[in-house]
C-alpha cells in the first residue's frame, strides 16, 4: 500500500494498493495553492482510506516535469512525510502517470503528453504503448519547448490539465512488482527558477 503525491500541475494525493486499486484520492486543480492545500489533502486522503502511516510501504512522488514553485512543494511534502513515517520515497516521472492512465483506459498507439510549463511553453513526453509488465514505454522526453517546437506525434496528442496521484501510485505499485527501476530522485524542473542567488562577492572591510 502506497501514499502518492503529485504537484506538477495541481495538487493530488492518493492511497493505493496493488490488489485493491485506488483506495482514496483527493485533488485540487489550482496551480497556485500547493502549499496551502497539501497538508489537508494528506490528512483527508488517509482518513478516507482508513489507513495510518504505519500501514504504508512507501511514498510515491511525482518528480515532474513541472514549474519550480509548485513541484518542489509536493516533493518536499512527500519527503517529509516519508521521513516522519520511516518509509522510503519512490520517485516517478509525472507524465508517465498520465500515459499510464490513458493506456489503462483502453487506448492504444503512440501518445504525446503535454502539460503547461507557463511562459507560453509546454512540457512534453512521448510514449509508444505499454511494456509486457503494463508500464508505459517512454521514447522521448521529458522536454520543454514552445508549442510550435514540440515534436510531431504520429498518434494522440494529449494536453493534460492534471496528474492523478491515483494513477501515479498504481504506476509505482506495478513498477515495484515488476522489479523495474524508479526515476532519478531529482526534480524535473527543466528550467532555472525565476530567482537566483547573486554571484557577486561580498565586500568586507
Amino acid at each position: 500500500m502506497l501514499l502518492a503525491i503529485d504537484s506538477s500541475t495541481g495538487t493530488s494525493v492518493a492511497v493505493v494498493d496493488l490488489a485493491g486499486g485506488i483506495l482514496a484520492e483527493q485533488a485540487i486543480d489550482d496551480t497556485m495553492s500547493h502549499a496551502e492545500v497539501v497538508g489537508a489533502l494528506l490528512g483527508d486522503t488517509l482518513r478516507e482510506a482508513g489507513v495510518v502511516p504505519a500501514d504504508l510501504s512507501a511514498v510515491a512522488c511525482g518528480m515532474g516535469p513541472g514549474p519550480f514553485t509548485g513541484l518542489r512543494i509536493g516533493i518536499a511534502a512527500a519527503r517529509a512525510f516519508a521521513f516522519g513515517a520511516g518509509k522510503p520515497v519512490v520517485p516517478l516521472v509525472s507524465h508517465d502517470a498520465v500515459a499510464f492512465a490513458w493506456y489503462s483506459a483502453g487506448n492504444e498507439g503512440d501518445l504525446l503528453v503535454e502539460t503547461d510549463a507557463r511562459r507560453k511553453e509546454l512540457y512534453w513526453s512521448a510514449y509508444a504503448g505499454l511494456s509486457a509488465a503494463g508500464l508505459p514505454v517512454r521514447v522521448g522526453g521529458p522536454g520543454l519547448a514552445r508549442p510550435e517546437d514540440v515534436p510531431e506525434s504520429t498518434g494522440t496528442r494529449l494536453e493534460a490539465a492534471a496528474v492523478s496521484a491515483g494513477a501515479l501510485g498504481m504506476l509505482a505499485e506495478l513498477t515495484w512488482a515488476a522489479g523495474n527501476d524508479f526515476a532519478a530522485d531529482e526534480p524535473l524542473y527543466l528550467r532555472s527558477p525565476d530567482v537566483s542567488i547573486s554571484s557577486r562577492k561580498r565586500v568586507t572591510s
